[in-house]
């Protein structure tokens, strides 16, 4: 089998023509060893006992060219069982301490220590350089006017003259670790300009249509930028992905949904290898999934990465589950992905409104000074002793609250946003409870339907820290089949509700 599959590649390497090798197996016990295949395939099994195991034959054939005598094989066999029964190893061992040129050295990343400090702000100077650097573009091109529009803004951002975007602030996370040594991979339908016009990390020249990657021009010697338009076969570039991780440490690898339902498709890559990989076969993975997700009145397939799935997931400390609500969170969070000592699956169910949402900004400061906030808690002035109400949320909904909040002046209702639900900040949330002293509602309040999102699968933490008295409400779209409505007119009225029910509803 080696010398046919040598035989192929160099064909292959040499015509560039496609080779298949046409192999015929069988099993000679069937499924396994108390397996009775005759009882369906009667005549082919009739043939297989009636051939002799390939150890026979190879000895055989050995004894035949004078390399052993009967008597080794008989010996060797009876040795063998001798083993077996004395539960001695007969596997052959590996070779312990060799490294060739592929092979992949992990113990840098084996101290999983979730409370270490990963220091991911960076020097206004560093971001600023940087900046300058991805907005040049070679002499002649030209890019297309909204797209334009765009570097031209993010040429203000840097200079503070306008709040950060989330591309300003996605683009930066990628080319400070590119800065300090970390390549960059990322691949998805759409993703090097961004399914909504967002991210633009590969520009094209609209005389010519050629293009051209500014992350991978930042300075000679850098570490490889790779942006890849894959095809809508998510299960086969998924997997691709995850074993790319598995083998690239130093490396932030990235597949991104056009929309978070597209993972639908790669069930089965998450379930048995990202999600269980690290618990069944100690392999390690920090691979990235970006799946865009909140309810605009899309319809049901363009609303919901099916979060709930990933909560269902989650277990030892298998993966991260985020839901960044700002441009700098984003930031820090794909780069605290890489300045941990360990590596985990990082799942993120990133934005769609919010990356024009004229609330969701951010200061250069925030990039230069902040830090990934696991929790981030309430932000207008408030007197701690007047709130009431309590309300937690994760994600778009946060903005609909804040809105409402402030134009109906609420001012006895704090809104709390959980950036990470797993693995869950119960010592910060638990804080944030303790802040409120007089507190008689407290509220859990999300966009998904009631049997979706994080409900079900993060009352056990939000519940735990309470005071006797208060027992926490839920507040969001009741029971669904569906991830949601397919008319726009029910969203908005479902919306409507929901805000109100976690401001304004009494405690039942």
């Amino acid at each position: 089998m080696l010398f046919v599959t040598r035989l192929a590649i160099e064909y292959r390497m040499t015509f560039n023509k496609d080779v298949v090798i046409d192999m015929i197996c069988y099993r000679r016990l069937g499924h396994n060893e108390a397996d009775e295949p005759a009882a369906t395939q009667p005549m082919m099994y009739q043939k297989i006992r009636a051939r002799k195991t390939t150890a026979t034959l190879y000895a055989e054939k050995l004894i035949a060219e004078g390399v052993i005598a009967e008597q080794d094989f008989q010996d060797m066999q009876a040795q063998y069982r001798a083993d077996l029964d004395a539960g001695r190893q007969v596997s052959r061992p590996t070779l312990p301490h060799t490294k060739g040129p592929h092979s992949i050295d992990w113990t840098l990343y084996l101290n999983e220590d979730w409370n270490a400090p990963a220091p991911t702000a960076v020097p206004l100077a560093t971001i600023r350089d940087l900046s300058e650097r991805l907005l040049r573009i070679p002499e002649g091109f030209e890019i297309h006017p909204r797209v334009a529009k765009i570097m031209d803004d993010r040429r203000k951002m840097a200079a503070g003259a306008l709040p950060l975007d989330w591309g300003f602030a996605e683009n930066m996370a990628y080319a400070t670790l590119l800065d300090e040594g970390y390549q960059v991979r990322i691949s998805g339908q759409d993703c090097g300009r961004g399914t909504f016009f967002h991210r633009h990390a590969v520009l094209h020249n609209q005389k010519d249509g050629t293009s051209y990657v500014p992350l991978m021009h930042l300075h000679p010697g850098q570490p490889n930028f790779i942006v890849i338009d894959s095809i809508l076969s998510e299960e086969a570039v998924l997997g691709f992905e995850y074993g790319y991780a598995t083998a690239e440490p130093n490396g932030l690898v990235i597949w991104e949904g056009q929309f978070g339902d597209f993972a639908n498709g790669a069930q089965v890559v998450i379930d048995q290898f990202i999600t269980s990989g690290q618990t069944k076969w100690d392999r390690r993975c920090g691979l990235v999934m970006l799946l865009p997700h909140g309810f605009e009145g899309q319809g049901p397939e363009h609303s919901s990465a099916r979060l709930e799935r990933y909560l269902q997931l989650c277990a030892e400390q298998n993966i991260q589950v985020v839901v960044p609500s700002t441009p700098a969170q984003c930031f820090h969070m794909l780069r605290r992905q890489m300045k941990r000592d360990f590596r985990k699956p990082l799942v993120v169910m990133s934005p769609k409104s919010l990356l024009r949402h004229r609330l969701a900004a951010n200061s250069l400061e925030d990039l230069t000074e902040g830090h990934f906030q696991e929790i981030i808690p309430e932000i207008d002035p408030h007197d701690p002793a007047e709130i009431t109400r309590l309300v937690f949320c994760s994600g778009k909904v946060y903005y609909d609250l804040l809105e409402a909040r402030r134009e109906r002046k609420l001012d006895h209702v704090a809104i709390v946003r959980i950036e990470q639900l797993y693995p869950f900040p119960q010592a910060l949330y638990k804080a944030e409870v303790a802040r409120y002293p007089h507190l008689t509602d407290v509220v859990w309040c999300q966009e998904e339907p009631m049997n979706q999102g994080a409900w079900f699968e993060s009352f056990h933490h939000l519940d735990r820290d309470l005071p006797s008295h208060l027992k926490i409400r839920y507040a969001g779209r009741p029971h669904s089949a569906s991830p949601g409505t397919g008319y726009y007119s029910v969203h908005v009225e479902q919306q409507q509700k929901l805000v109100n029910d976690a401001l304004v509803q009494s405690q039942l």
